[in-house]
């Protein structure tokens, strides 16, 4: 349950996009604004790829989840940017394979607190807390985690399609390994990040998407497997995530916008920018 009453109350910015707002649009979601829409059909010209690999992060979300629980037997998440609820969301997915599964959802964005609280309102063992994923202590620290995360015991911790949003000066090898370091063995971390095998232009994406106002940083694959160097992957390791344990017959996504729709299928034509990804575990320490 969520206490309204709360600091996390605050205003929802209405002039500038946001990831999560943009991100939901490409699942097929309504909850955005014409600064989103308007961000979106800016970028998609000069990188067609966006919708297809947001849309493949979000299918990559139910077989990790699915595996994490069947496979990993993880009854614990903490799903960092999380996004607006849409179809599919964890904990849904969570306990279609595990009944008992508990779920942390944190996002910075106040819209996602405000539709979380709608969801989740009758939900004592799902909560969404307003935090910067940056300030993982602050994750840490909340009470709502503190209530829901037993942290003796192991746990997934979701970075799903937001690794391009901490950038170098973020230290993001630190926020990666801060809860894992800290969890019981056997914790996870569920991994994806936007990837360009050019770094031409993987850097006229970034400049591009920063110049307005969301945090971003296009990496390549090599600088990505540097950012988690030191966890082990899990089968089949780090790759486009359309080649992560895939699944045809997993459940469909909700119909994309008419004005995103030509956009559909860019991937199939050119793979330089794509999404990178996996779940990766500590290593086991040696006896």
């Amino acid at each position: 349950m969520i206490d309204e009453n709360r600091p996390e109350k605050v205003s929802i910015p209405y002039d500038v996009p946001t990831s999560a707002r943009a991100y939901g649009w490409m699942l097929g979601g309504k909850d955005n604004y014409e600064v989103d829409r308007a961000f979106l059909l800016s970028t998609l010209p000069a990188f067609p790829e966006c919708v297809d690999i947001a849309r493949q992060n979000r299918q990559f979300l139910f077989r990790a989840v699915r595996h994490l629980t069947q496979d990993l037997g993880i009854r614990q998440f903490l799903d960092m940017g999380c996004g607006l609820p849409t179809d599919n969301n964890v904990h849904q997915v969570a306990r279609r394979f595990a009944p008992d599964a508990r779920v942390v959802y944190v996002d910075m964005d106040p819209i996602v607190l405000a539709h979380g609280q709608a969801l989740l309102a009758d939900d004592a063992t799902t909560t969404v807390i307003t935090a910067d994923m940056r300030d993982q202590q602050s994750v840490i620290d909340h009470p709502d985690v503190r209530r829901l995360i037993d942290f003796r015991k192991p746990v997934a911790v979701l970075f799903l399609s937001v690794g391009h949003h901490l950038v170098d000066a973020d230290d993001p090898r630190r926020i990666l390994r801060t809860v894992i370091d800290r969890a019981a063995p056997g914790s996870c971390i569920g991994f994806s990040h936007v990837v360009c095998d050019d770094p031409v232009r993987g850097a006229e994406m970034t400049a591009h998407i920063s110049s307005s106002g969301i945090p971003w940083q296009t990496r390549t694959p090599a600088e990505v497997d540097a950012l988690v160097e030191g966890l082990v992957p899990v089968d089949p390791g780090m790759v486009d995530l359309v080649d992560w344990q895939p699944d045809p017959d997993q459940p469909p996504l909700a119909p994309v916008h008419p004005d995103l729709a030509p956009y559909l299928g860019a991937t199939k034509g050119s793979k330089g920018i794509y999404e990178y990804g996996g779940i990766l575990t500590a290593p086991r320490a040696r006896s």
